[in-house]
């Protein structure tokens, strides 16, 4: 039995869940609504104020969707609620990012600067010129456009110069020795 899957799912207060037949799931809350649909084969269900996930067999595929769906189901209401943040510094001499409307403008040391447009859903706030931070309610949204962010100029190895996530240990290499 999955461990993660068999836990059920509190429904804070002001968040609303709907499931239709086509395993359709809906998810309101104070910040907006998310709209997913899960495989047909699992069993979601909502008793009182708790979503309750379960899988029809133990086969291969039942087991990997049963704590795979309980999980998106969880960061959907999570989303609704708190939202979702990834922070992205820019590292280098010259790297520096600036708003501009709702665009982020990034100055990377290549000849032009980068525009960044959000996608909808997503917000970006410039607190620090090194500094980005993406927000939106949809955690695969937020991690695919910090990710896209990052894959700009991605930390290089000898330097350590780039863009990369808040906190995340950039592995060094020793250079050339000379003669």
């Amino acid at each position: 039995m999955s461990r993660i899957g068999k836990k059920p799912i509190d429904i804070p207060s002001g968040v609303e869940v709907t499931i239709d037949g086509n395993n359709q799931v809906t998810v309101k809350g104070p910040k907006g609504t998310l709209i997913k649909t899960f495989h047909k084969d699992v069993i979601i269900k909502v008793e009182g104020n708790q979503v309750i996930v379960e899988r029809p067999s133990e086969e291969k595929l039942h087991r990997a969707l049963h704590g795979t769906t309980r999980s998106i189901i969880y960061n959907m209401i999570e989303g609704v609620t708190n939202g979702y943040q990834k922070t992205l510094e820019l590292v280098g001499v010259g790297y520096r990012a600036s708003k501009s409307g709702n665009k982020v403008v990034l100055s990377l040391g290549f000849s032009h600067p980068v525009e960044v447009v959000p996608e909808d859903g997503i917000e970006f706030d410039v607190p620090e010129q090194t500094k980005i931070i993406v927000k939106g309610i949809d955690k695969e949204l937020v991690g695919s456009v910090a990710a896209k962010i990052r894959s700009i100029r991605e930390p290089e190895p000898y330097k350590g110069k780039g863009i990369r996530y808040q906190n995340e240990h950039v592995r060094r290499k020793v250079g050339k020795t000379g003669k």
